[in-house]
């Protein structure tokens, strides 16, 4: 449901970019596997999946632990990565963008207009853009407001507000469009081009033998959500491998014209000081060493995701929990990797 992690987790995925170890040996030495299996098992978090790129190439590709009790977790695990989900949305979009065939300042309400809002003028100036931005003006989820109804809640455009709907919004636009589901849209696009064959928006049942069961704080096994519609913004299944394939395709341009994934990478819509927010991605544009980095992160019921790219240095690092407790994985991982420095740059931060 939500997207964008704690400001010191994000800070020492920065630092770890910017000051973590460049020898991939040395990298997967880091933080060994008894250490992990260790942190694991005192966090309660029953599934790890972890990928760290380097050079433009999978350094570290690993799952540990169990998909649920008493069932290991494979090599090809699939994980619900939640929000994570967004970025291939994103990706499809700005594809079609790339092709001429989708506009990101053409008005949503020549393919799409939701019910709740077709009456509020507003809705006609509602572009791609500002749903990319999240800056519809829509809260994260109607649900969660007291109408239960979808509604602005000022001008698209006028300031960042993490919105799951505005990605929704896009998603029936598309689809409407071009008349194919957004499965289709990015099986076409993404996952066949690539060759992330392990890769779904919508559930099969065959994924279930190798599916990391979500869990909550106590360990407990949660219902798994058997989503039979695509979403744009939460539920899509993918293993390690896979989505570190898509994490170098996006490092290396994803096929976009140098325009196009400047304006992706730019910081575009302010989320604080450090953050801002490009196309579909969080942008921070100010690293030591003239480097920016992109960002996406995921939290659903018992799943808490992560992925985060310095496209110039060509690194990535790719964090997939099944567990509510999830980020406490998070800083000492990344610590485990920087050692004196993570520890140093984390006390800083957390000062402040």
């Amino acid at each position: 449901m939500n997207g964008f992690i704690f400001k010191p987790i994000a800070l020492l995925l920065v630092a770890f970019f910017a000051f973590g170890p460049a020898n991939p040996k040395a990298t997967n030495q880091a933080v060994p596997d008894s250490t992990i299996v260790l942190l694991m098992k005192e966090k309660h978090v029953p599934a790890l999946g972890l990928g760290y790129i380097e050079n433009g190439r999978v350094v570290v590709s690993k799952v540990y632990g169990e998909l649920r009790a008493a069932v290991p977790a494979p090599a090809n695990a699939l994980f619900n990565v939640a929000s994570i989900t967004k970025t291939i949305t994103t990706m499809v979009t700005l594809r079609l963008v790339n092709s001429g065939k989708w506009d990101l300042d053409e008005p949503i309400e020549q393919y799409w207009t939701d019910p709740d809002v077709k009456d509020d003028p507003r809705s006609k100036r509602l572009t791609t853009r500002h749903i990319l931005t999240h800056q519809t003006g829509f809260p994260n989820w109607r649900w969660m407001t007291a109408s239960k109804k979808l509604a602005f809640e000022f001008e698209p455009g006028a300031r960042f507000q993490y919105s799951g709907e505005g990605m929704e919004y896009l998603r029936h636009a598309l689809e409407h469009k071009f008349h194919r589901s957004l499965e289709q849209l990015a099986d076409s696009l993404i996952f066949r081009p690539l060759h992330m064959t392990d890769t779904h928006l919508i559930w099969n049942e065959r994924m279930l033998s190798h599916f990391a069961v979500a869990h909550n704080a106590k360990g407990e096994a949660l219902e798994v959500i058997k989503n039979q519609e695509p979403s744009a913004a939460d539920q899509l299944k993918t293993t390690v491998a896979d989505y570190s394939k898509f994490m170098i395709w996006v490092m290396n341009g994803a096929g976009l014209s140098k325009a196009l994934f400047q304006q992706m990478t730019s910081p575009l819509a302010k989320i604080n000081d450090d953050k801002f927010m490009g196309l579909g991605w969080a942008v921070y544009p100010r690293l030591p060493g003239g480097q920016y980095g992109l960002s996406h992160s995921g939290q659903d019921p018992g799943v808490n995701t992560i992925a985060f790219i310095l496209p110039k240095m060509k690194r990535g690092l790719l964090i997939f929990t099944n567990s509510e407790n999830g980020p406490q994985l998070y800083t000492e991982l990344v610590k485990g990797f920087l050692k004196e420095q993570g520890d140093a740059i984390f006390t800083i931060e957390t000062k402040n």
